[in-house]
């Protein structure tokens, strides 16, 4: 029997499974050289395509996954924000990251943070981890930015095992936040959103 499927919304974004549409897009986004830039290389459409294949593998075993990033408004691809198993041989190896990548035009919106909130709100609250990771290069501040927001410490910082001695991106930050972090940024969060009416 199929995995039920997990399908997020946000007050912008649908986060869902991918469909053959989205893989046009997806590879001129893996082709770009700026969103590409804190990655080991571009992609070729072959590659990209593979990478899908992927994904959509996942969600056929456990019904989510790196879900295809859709602007609800307008219905555009704008690239992936989701869950992923953690690399080998790296801090939190065996568990699973958050991670996004988004094409140029979806730059400076807040997508990726709200993407990634909901991605946590899966992680802890329907999936009951006990803590999820984030990987990027070191000089990637946009994404450590992203990670911070999303309420993740950095842990650690090392050269990522898999990636050519020479890269210029080999050296990677990671970062967590444990089931109990996360209950205690959403405490706050629903304290701070009380209204205190006046007598």
């Amino acid at each position: 029997m199929p995995p039920s499927l997990i399908e997020p919304r946000t007050e912008r974004l649908v986060m869902r499974a991918w469909c053959g549409a989205d893989r046009e897009p997806f590879a001129v986004m893996n082709a770009d050289p700026e969103v590409m830039r804190y990655f080991p290389a571009h992609m070729t459409r072959a590659e990209s395509d593979a990478f899908v294949d992927r994904i959509e593998g996942r969600f056929a075993v456990q019904g989510y996954g790196l879900w295809a990033l859709e602007v609800a408004a307008t219905g555009e691809f704008v690239g992936f924000t989701g869950l992923n198993p953690m690399p080998a041989g790296v801090p939190g190896s065996g568990g699973v990251e958050v991670g996004w990548r988004l094409a140029r035009s979806a730059w400076g919106h807040g997508y990726a943070t709200e993407a990634g909130r909901a991605a946590l709100e899966v992680a802890f609250g329907r999936l009951g981890l006990d803590e999820v990771w984030s990987l990027t290069a070191e000089a990637n501040a946009a994404s450590r930015a992203v990670m911070s927001r999303l309420g993740l410490s950095h842990v650690a910082t090392q050269e990522h095992p898999g990636l050519a001695a020479d890269s210029p991106v080999r050296l990677h930050v990671f970062y967590r936040i444990t089931r109990q972090e996360y209950a205690g940024r959403a405490a706050t969060t629903a304290m701070s959103d009380r209204r205190v009416c006046s007598p």
